[in-house]
């Protein structure tokens, strides 16, 4: 038994050894190179040495083997030679073609990493202004922060607020460096309140006071051509959000709520790419609406959707109040944390404007329960076609783990996840696969999604597609049709 322990523990320490060794590699291609690396979707950047190994054991979920460090090391040694720029490079399915196809190892790579070689494109960086600062707008700024690199990307340049009281910038500070429910913030925070700055990781943002969207004079500060990104949901329709468009040195407005009129309601992964020059203000639809289109897209696609309802079992939000009192709307007025709340949603009806096939085919309902973070959307949908529960839950897996909608749709199945596990997931939406029910034509998905940092994980993605910033991927993931 002790002979036993010591060999497990010595591979152990091996491993963890190799791990290290990857880390600086994985510094050096993101910081000179812009280079985001990743196993299977899972971003290694800043990661330590256990989460990098944890992160090649997610590989099971692919072809049932976890993935060698011994495998992936060697990759990213051969990329340090190649002049690479701006890209998202999965170790994985790199090392997994390496495998299938054999030879000289950087022959292979520069075969693959062709499209990402030898480019040397003039800074491509784009300016960003969070207008608003409550949860979403601090999930933005941590993922912003998180996501700064080289300054090639989206740089988040200022925050505008109302200024609360004479400490405003030490509480705003604070607020971003601790989060009840997403854990202390990941890096230095630095407060100086002469010039009204805050410098975190490196990225030094202006806190701007200001109760006028149309008055802000941000060419002064240094910003330029900037996206805003509205998170107050104090305006939604065309009209109100084009008051930013007054103030010097902004071009693009997005909202982080569902759009009102005529406005473009945009679900990444599904309509991003209709948003045309023309557009300088858009919606980024709803969290539940981010959530629940991707997978509604992919099984109409596979099977037909005739129709359907949704129910969405959703923590409460801060428009609720925390013991019972007046409230405009139905119910939500009594004690958020000691009652489920029976309310309305627009989500279901709200598919339609990013897919509108959808129109008329889905009715929508909510219940408000007692949890901060994290919900769950039920589709209960007639097929066109019937289908198996087997067929339904091998679709959905492949469409997670090797489609164009990996970013969007993540799938699990374990019979021991609860809501707390899915806080802080990137993806819009996680299809429990031992939930699925399948009966003929009938058929019932449950959705699991973090309608605070998947959906603020949404909205930077279409921040990054307006700007024009989002990394090539490699390997090119597959079209849904093709799986």
């Amino acid at each position: 038994m002790t002979d036993d322990f010591m060999q497990t523990q010595r591979e152990w320490l091996s491993r963890v050894a190799l791990a290290e060794s990857m880390i600086p590699l994985i510094g050096n291609l993101y910081r000179e190179h812009n280079v985001v690396t990743s196993i299977h979707g899972r971003r290694l950047i800043n990661l330590s040495a256990i989460e990098v190994i944890k992160a090649h054991r997610y590989a099971r979920r692919i072809n049932d083997i976890e993935l060698e460090l011994e495998k992936t090391l060697p990759i990213l040694t051969a990329m340090q030679t190649l002049e690479l720029t701006t890209a998202s490079i999965d170790l994985g399915q790199l090392a997994t073609r390496f495998d299938e196809r054999g030879g000289d190892l950087l022959e292979f790579l520069q075969t693959e990493l062709a499209d990402v070689i030898g480019i040397s494109p003039e800074d491509s960086g784009a300016d960003v202004v969070l207008y608003g600062f409550g949860r979403i707008g601090r999930l933005l700024a941590r993922i912003l922060i998180a996501h700064a690199g080289a300054g090639k990307g989206l740089r988040l340049r200022a925050i505008v607020v109302r200024k609360g009281s004479d400490d405003d910038l030490e509480k705003r500070a604070s607020l971003l460096r601790r989060d009840s429910v997403h854990g202390p913030f990941a890096g230095t925070i630095t407060v100086d309140t002469t010039n009204n700055t805050i410098l975190a990781n490196g990225s030094l943002i202006q806190v701007i006071y200001s109760n006028d969207p149309a008055a802000v004079d941000y060419e002064a500060y240094g910003i330029r051509n900037a996206i805003v990104i509205d998170n107050t949901g104090r305006w939604r329709d065309e009209a109100g959000l084009s008051q930013h468009l007054k103030s010097n040195g902004v071009s693009r407005v997005l909202l982080t709520a569902p759009g009102k009129g005529g406005l473009p309601n945009i679900v990444h992964g599904i309509n991003h790419e209709d948003i045309t020059d023309e557009h300088r203000v858009v919606s980024a639809a709803s969290c539940t609406t981010n959530a629940i289109t991707p997978v509604l897209k992919v099984l109409d696609d596979k099977f037909g959707v005739e129709h359907g309802h949704v129910e969405t079992v959703h923590s409460f939000t801060n428009d609720q109040n925390l013991i019972d009192n007046f409230h405009k709307g139905a119910r939500r007025g009594r004690a958020a944390g000691l009652n489920m709340v029976l309310t309305e949603t627009g989500a279901a009806k709200a598919v339609a404007k990013a897919l509108p096939s959808f129109a008329g085919k889905l009715t929508g309902n909510a219940i408000r329960v007692p949890t901060p973070d994290v919900s769950m959307a039920v589709l209960n949908l007639r097929l066109e076609r019937a289908a198996t529960r087997e067929e339904v839950n091998v679709y959905l897996r492949q469409v997670a783990l090797n489609s164009n909608l990996r970013q969007q749709i993540d799938y699990i199945e374990s019979g021991e996840v609860v809501s707390s596990d899915f806080v802080g997931t990137t993806r819009a939406g996680i299809v429990d696969g031992l939930a699925t029910i399948a009966d003929g034509t009938n058929l019932v998905v449950y959705v699991w999604y973090d309608n605070e940092f998947g959906y603020s994980s949404q909205v930077v993605r279409i921040a990054e597609h307006l700007a024009n910033v989002h990394p090539a991927v490699v390997p090119t993931r597959k079209e849904i049709s093709e799986l």
